[in-house]
């Protein structure tokens, strides 16, 4: 097995980030070996499919790079781009073996006619490529963004007479979600980093949906949750929740994650919040300590201009956590004009009258916010050596 070069010389790369000294990392070591000897049977063409390790102790500079805070962690890199997914799947030969080679299948459909294009599956996003030919180089640069983004949205070609129709000015990209399409332009289809860019930006959603197979990913990136739990007809909610977040906190989406979730399956957090499924859709933050509840009705009020920018503000600026603790931050009045008291010397050891003063309330008992669920969906220490715990 070869130590990970950083070029695009591969097509796939599952690449293991260890450490000698990590046992987790010891046990992984023969089965990586082991399945990495297996796909080079299997995929003996130089390039097509191969697995690498990299001693992080030692490759400090490439550890760093790709910011690796556990061990053991399986990236995986296709035409010499990390993905963003990691591979946390079991640890077996066969488990291993299977991944690479469900990641070395062709990441295009073709398409041997264009009549389903209004059929395609509403819940994914859909790029659809028209090309002259499969040699191509617009075809080529095409091939290599959905291997990149093939997690991301479903590729799909028309080539020759079959794409004739939509070749008017030449290969051309086409982007579906649901009842959207808009056309790649602006530079040639070959153009891979153009491409690439575009692409990216409309298949990577603003709001992604949160599952019991991807939390502990999206828990790792460490950025606080604000998170619609819905039920799973309830399209509506969903779809005005992505209307808001774009409307009023999109320059938030570098300090928080923007999550839906099916409130079926999530029953367990609504529960910490009081809540249960009959008071779906529900709008709430998890901070990776406490989580805090929408104080608003999410179909009425999340329309409301600022509602939602004034919710993540107050997290930021610890009002949340406060309020929760002492109730509503309160304006606080002048203070009363102070009214001179005349003691009348002879008047001693009189006592004061202070029937009309106001009574000193005793202190409310102080309550916590309740704690974060998502926190414990983050990689388990009985998996992982983590570095630096940063939740």
């Amino acid at each position: 097995m070869s130590y990970f070069l950083l070029s695009g010389g591969n097509d796939i790369a599952i690449v293991n980030f260890y450490a000698d000294w990590c046992r987790f990392s010891q046990i992984l070591a023969p089965t990586f070996e082991e399945a990495g000897n297996k796909i080079k049977d299997e995929f003996p063409s130089p390039g097509r499919v191969v697995f690498a390790k990299v001693d992080s102790d030692k490759e400090t500079g490439i550890a760093g790079r790709f910011r690796i805070n556990k061990y053991p962690t399986i990236k995986l890199f296709r035409a010499g781009n990390v993905v963003k997914k990691e591979y946390r799947g079991q640890r077996s030969v066969e488990a291993l073996v299977q991944f690479a080679k469900d990641q070395a299948k062709d990441p295009v459909e073709e398409l041997t006619t264009l009549d389903g294009l209004d059929e395609l599956d509403s819940k994914k996003r859909h790029v659809v490529g028209y090309f002259e030919s499969k040699d191509s180089n617009s075809y080529w640069s095409f091939t290599k963004v959905a291997s990149v983004l093939r997690d991301d949205c479903a590729f799909h070609g028309a080539f020759g007479p079959v794409s004739q129709a939509e070749r008017t000015l030449g290969d051309k990209v086409t982007f579906i979600n649901k009842s959207q399409r808009s056309e790649y332009s602006g530079a040639p289809v070959a153009q891979f980093d153009l491409l690439f860019k575009w692409t990216t930006e409309n298949c990577m959603p603003l709001v992604r949906e949160i599952t019991f197979e991807n939390a502990e990913e999206l828990t790792e990136e460490g950025l606080p949750f604000l998170i619609l739990f819905h039920h799973p007809d309830d399209a509506e909610s969903v779809d005005l929740f992505n209307q808001e977040v774009a409307k009023q906190i999109m320059h938030e989406k570098v300090n928080i994650n923007f999550l839906v979730a099916d409130g079926l399956k999530f029953a367990h957090p609504l529960h910490h919040l009081g809540k249960t499924i009959n008071d779906l859709p529900i709008l709430a933050i998890d901070s990776f300590r406490h989580m805090y509840l929408f104080p608003h009705d999410v179909k009425k009020d999340l329309s409301t201009p600022g509602i939602l920018k004034q919710f993540v503000e107050d997290l930021h600026s610890g009002k949340l956590h406060r309020e929760f603790h002492h109730g509503p931050d309160a304006t606080t009045p002048p203070p009363p004009p102070q009214i001179e008291e005349k003691v009348d010397p002879d008047a001693k050891n009189i006592p004061r009258d202070t029937s009309d003063e106001p009574k000193v309330q005793a202190p409310q008992k102080i309550t916590s916010p309740p704690e974060s669920t998502f926190r414990k969906l983050a990689p388990s220490r009985n998996r992982y050596t983590i570095l630096r715990d940063e939740l």
